[in-house]
């Protein structure tokens, strides 16, 4: 072990599975079962464990007797409906957001995640460093919905979401929230958090005291769904992958975030 961690300080080694998997052809999940599978072959000799120490920039590296070669870089913009999960398989047959994107051409992992009963904007990429940027909460990706609450929410309780929540997992941080409308017994919120908690705009709202009736992310940064009909995808232009990274700078990867 301590030989491995030795080589690993002195060439730029990495897992097989990572190196797969950050070339774009799929998930680590996936890379696990292309080397348990036999199907990967490092420098002449078939590699069946995916710990396996490899140097990308001197290894010779191909899956089923093709050399190694990074994907093209796909970003695609999704808008997801209620009822589909986040997810490459259900047990339970429920459909899933593969079943929407089955016509991109190339394999995409999910940036973040959207729960079975919220719809809209949700991001697809191949591109593992993009979607950690993205989804990282360490970067404070600004994620932007539209929500129909189940009372009359005051603007003490507004105020509330404003200042942040404390939650069972720790006070969120401050959201950006607009009143859009009042309509008979409902309040319309434009809500913006920077965190990425499970279900943590309805766990918001529950904090309040009232509930979410539904739930819409309309943007990610300055990437908004615009007119795109619900249940189709389009793919990223450059310009707006250059302005999410502009928006989003990388900042630190240290895990003190308090607010976490």
């Amino acid at each position: 072990m301590r030989e491995k961690q030795r080589l690993a300080e002195a060439r730029p080694l990495k897992t097989l599975e990572r190196v797969l998997s950050k070339a774009g052809l799929g998930s680590r999940t996936v890379a696990r079962g292309w080397i348990g599978g036999g199907r990967v072959v490092v420098n002449g000799k078939t590699i069946r464990n995916p710990d396996h120490w490899v140097d990308p920039q001197r290894d010779r590296i191909a899956v089923d007797g093709k050399a190694l070669r990074s994907a093209a870089k796909a970003y695609v913009l999704l808008y997801k409906p209620k009822g589909y999960l986040t997810t490459r398989r259900d047990p339970e047959g429920r459909p899933t957001v593969y079943d929407l994107t089955g016509d991109v051409g190339t394999w995409l992992s999910p940036v973040g995640r959207l729960d079975l009963d919220t719809s809209g904007l949700l991001l697809m990429t191949n591109d593992t460093d993009f979607a950690e940027r993205i989804a990282n909460p360490v970067h404070k990706a600004p994620k932007t919905y539209l929500l129909k609450a189940a009372t009359l929410l005051s603007d003490e309780q507004i105020d509330r979401l404003r200042r942040g929540i404390e939650l069972s997992d720790g006070p969120t941080r401050p959201a950006e929230v607009k009143r859009l409308r009042d309509s008979g017994k409902h309040t319309f919120l434009e809500m913006t958090i920077t965190e990425g908690r499970n279900r943590q705009v309805r766990r918001m709202i529950d904090a309040v005291g009232s509930k979410v009736l539904k739930l819409v992310r309309t943007a990610i940064g300055p990437i908004r769904i615009g007119d795109l009909q619900i249940g189709k995808w389009r793919r990223l232009t450059e310009a707006e992958v250059r302005a999410l990274m502009v928006a989003i700078p990388a900042g630190s990867r240290q895990r003190s975030d308090p607010r976490r």
